[in-house]
């Protein structure tokens, strides 16, 4: 499938429009995504973000798009509260643990790239990471003083955000004005050396107990975080690119700073087309982890959990964050999750029993227009759970060709099982999941026992035992059925 045939249609943030996709250089898709900050585990939140953008990738690449996609590790310069205030999230971890910023950024680095390995998300093109590039900072740095628009003060350089204002909109993506961003700050230790409570520092001066700090013009310091992404996506995907995503609490200030520094710096808006991946909830309620309302990936693939009760397959959340828009709040809840993990497992059936219906002179459905849908669902801003219901009326119509209820030619069939395993597998990222059961020596042990408790209690005729172990497997998706030489059980 070529992109030219395919009019793509993108959310845009910065103009608040669904816009038909429009490459800068024919055939060329530069892709941004704000990474992680790794100084913790990486939560579902942050997860979603990037299998939805995975998703994203995945889908471009499908139209026939080259597609470079860079995705940053951050691994300094993030303060804790966002601002020009307090420690390096990474060196106040690193002094807790007894342990240097660089062991610490290895470990939850790690830990991130073995988290989005478990959801089979593909990795980016180019990986940068913020130590990494200190030299591309201070040369943007630099460019940005040149064209009027920073300035230094006490061996910090911050941005001069009234100063932009004057020949730019200083708010446009987040849709907020100047006057009133002026009226909202608060005074706080250390800002008297601003112009502006709005000014925000491109470098940082270091005190001498800061850890992480570098030479520089100024004298010793360290990064801005917002400036580290603008330096990165300049250097890997030019002045000007095509995509920039990543999660809805980025877009103020993180995003905004990050489009006045490309404008400053280059004198172009540095980004066409900005996207922005919704909340999680559970259970109804923003995550956090002041209220213990939370839920890590390891926590939820494990079932040592308090929230959900039982584990779930990475790959049947992915499937259940495929059934909101990204851009939309996403609720994690039990029953939630059970459905999904029901309706993933009949997709599977489906996408398997394809390839073995029969096959008859005619089909009795539009199979074309069918696999037109999924199309129609993608190109409208990657509306997955649009597809979804449509791969599902395939799997019903499959279903229908298996029971004789409808007939499909040999070369629907064909067309129809390549373009499931296209949008299951390849765009979508699903795999299949094992169901020998005979890997999980233990599961068996216990399954062993229960199946012959509950023997025990119908031979005893204590059918609300019975009835209520069998119930409850049922509720983990366990299905027992009693045949004449006793009870077999199947994850369902």
């Amino acid at each position: 499938m070529k992109y030219k045939e395919n009019k793509l249609k993108i959310s845009n943030s910065l103009t608040g429009e669904k816009e038909v996709f429009e490459s800068i250089l024919d055939g060329f898709v530069g892709l941004y995504v704000c990474g992680p900050t790794v100084y913790s585990h990486v939560h579902l939140g942050n997860c979603r973000t990037f299998i939805s953008f995975d998703v994203i990738y995945r889908y471009l690449l499908h139209l026939g798009y080259k597609v470079r996609y860079v995705r940053n590790i951050t691994d300094a310069g993030h303060l804790e509260n966002d601002a020009e205030e307090g420690e390096d999230k990474i060196a106040k971890k690193a002094r807790l643990a007894q342990l240097e910023p660089m062991e610490i950024v290895q470990r939850y680095t790690l830990d991130f790239h073995k988290v989005l390995n478990q959801f089979n998300n593909l990795p980016p093109n180019i990986e940068p990471t913020a130590t990494g590039h200190i030299i591309e900072q201070i040369e943007m740095i630099l460019e940005i003083i040149d064209n009027g628009f920073a300035y230094e003060s006490n061996g910090s350089v911050y941005f001069d955000v009234e100063k932009y204002n004057e020949s730019n909109n200083y708010g446009e993506l987040s849709k907020r004005k100047i006057e009133d961003l002026v009226s909202g700050t608060r005074s706080l230790e250390g800002q008297e050396e601003k112009k502006s409570p709005l000014d925000f520092a491109l470098w940082k001066d270091a005190k001498p107990e800061h850890i992480m700090k570098w030479p520089s013009p100024w004298g010793l310091g360290f990064p801005g975080w917002h400036l580290e992404c603008s330096a990165m996506s300049t250097k890997y995907l030019g002045e000007q690119f095509d995509i920039h995503g990543g999660g809805m609490d980025l877009k103020f200030p993180h995003h905004e700073c990050e489009i006045a520094q490309g404008t400053a710096a280059n004198g172009q808006k540095p980004v066409n087309y900005w996207m922005h991946a919704n909340m999680l909830t559970l259970n109804g309620k923003k995550m956090s982890k002041s209220t213990g309302n939370t839920l890590l990936p390891e926590e939820l693939f494990s079932g040592e959990n308090e929230v959900l009760g039982r584990a779930y397959h990475p790959i049947v959340v992915r499937f259940f964050m495929m059934q909101a828009h990204y851009a939309s709040v996403l609720d994690f809840s039990a029953e939630a999750l059970n459905a999904s993990e029901k309706g993933f497992t009949r997709l599977m059936e489906a996408v398997k029993m394809i390839k073995e219906v029969k096959t008859n002179e005619s089909t009795s459905f539009d199979v074309d227009g069918l696999i037109q849908k999924f199309y129609d669902a993608m190109n409208d801003d990657f509306n997955t759970p649009i597809l979804v219901a449509h791969l599902f009326d395939a799997a019903k119509f499959i279903q229908a060709v298996q029971s004789g209820k409808e007939t499909i030619s040999a070369a629907d069939r064909e067309k129809l099982s390549e373009a499931l395993n296209a949008f299951v597998f390849d765009i979508l990222g699903l795999t299949e999941i094992s169901e020998d059961n005979s890997d999980n020596g233990s599961l068996d042990t216990v399954m062993e026992l229960v199946l012959q408790m509950r023997q025990q209690a119908r031979e005893n005729k204590d059918w609300t035992t019975a009835d209520a172990i069998r119930d409850k497997l049922n509720e983990a998706n366990i299905v027992v059925k009693d045949e004449k030489d006793g009870a077999t059980w199947k994850i369902q």
